[in-house]
């Protein structure tokens, strides 16, 4: 997860552009072989046990990696041997862009000791960063406050959902106070969370961003608002919600969800509330938080 929040550092500081970041992540994801893809051609498991994994993973915040080893369908030393045939996706995209011509090797080890120096990571913070400590990367370009426990762990989980459902080079990034209203979109999807805490979340968007947020979702193109767009991304939020349900029931927090609400235009929400821009190449959208 780590190159693409290293992407957009390089995309805000002007040092690339956007069509070559794009380019940059996308000859990265054709590079990266998923593990479920590594499994299978190394014959460790059958692609009925990979699609068994996916499904799980729709109902708790697990990686691929973990749930194989729980059903007894990978030793820790096959799982060991898999992680070490993926490559690490800040060297492949780093490596793209040279190939591109946007970055010497020299410009790439500035902007990585430039990152490094900015969020105030230590030698050893930054190498944990780099090898996939989601946590740790999150709560310093989020600027997430060390205080607010659930909220952050709900923000660190959708990270993480939205690369395994909607994109692999999905990130986040923290909207100021003062670009809040510009946030409003043509079209809007809410849902509350009640019980020990309450926390209502709501997601929002042009008519174009929520199109590509559903298509990607859905696995299939969708170039209208209609029936099929609206419930598509309702289920995306329905979906990442009741898996954050699922880590706090066990943590023994029991909570419950409404059902989500799909409405046309802004949210509307007053008071104070988080917010968070979302993209993935294609697309963008918003995510608000209030409690």
């Amino acid at each position: 997860m780590f190159s693409q929040y290293f992407g957009q550092y390089l995309l805000n500081r002007g040092i690339v552009a956007g069509e070559v970041l794009l380019k940059a992540l996308e000859a990265q994801q054709q590079s990266h072989v998923k593990l479920g893809v590594l499994a299978v051609g190394a014959g460790l498991l059958t692609a009925a046990q990979v699609e068994e994994i996916h499904r799980e993973q729709t109902r708790q915040d697990k990686k691929f990696g973990e749930i194989a080893m729980e059903k007894g369908y990978l030793t820790q030393a096959q799982l060991e041997e898999l992680l070490a045939s993926q490559k690490q996706g800040h060297l492949q995209l780093g490596q793209a862009l040279i190939d591109a011509g946007a970055l010497t090797f020299e410009q790439l080890e500035k902007a990585l000791q430039d990152y490094q120096k900015e969020y105030s990571f230590s030698d050893k913070e930054f190498a944990s960063v780099q090898e996939g400590n989601v946590e740790l990367l999150l709560a310093r370009t989020l600027q997430l406050d060390p205080g607010e426990e659930y909220l952050n762990s709900y923000i660190y989980l959708f990270a993480r959902n939205l690369v395994r459902f909607v994109d692999p080079h999905a990130w986040l990034e923290p909207v100021d106070g003062g670009s809040k209203d510009r946030l409003a979109g043509a079209w809007s999807v809410e849902q509350q969370i009640e019980g020990e805490f309450a926390l209502k979340t709501g997601i929002t968007g042009s008519e174009q961003g929520f199109c590509k947020l559903a298509s990607a979702f859905a696995g299939e193109k969708i170039e209208a608002m209609g029936e099929l767009g609206q419930a598509s991304v309702a289920e995306f939020l329905n979906l990442h919600n009741g898996i954050f349900l699922v880590n706090m029931s066990n943590l023994g927090m029991e909570l419950k969800l409404q059902p989500p609400v799909v409405k046309e235009g802004a949210l509307g929400w007053q008071g104070d509330h988080r917010a968070f821009k979302v993209n993935f190449p294609g697309g963008q959208f918003a995510l608000l938080l209030q409690g």
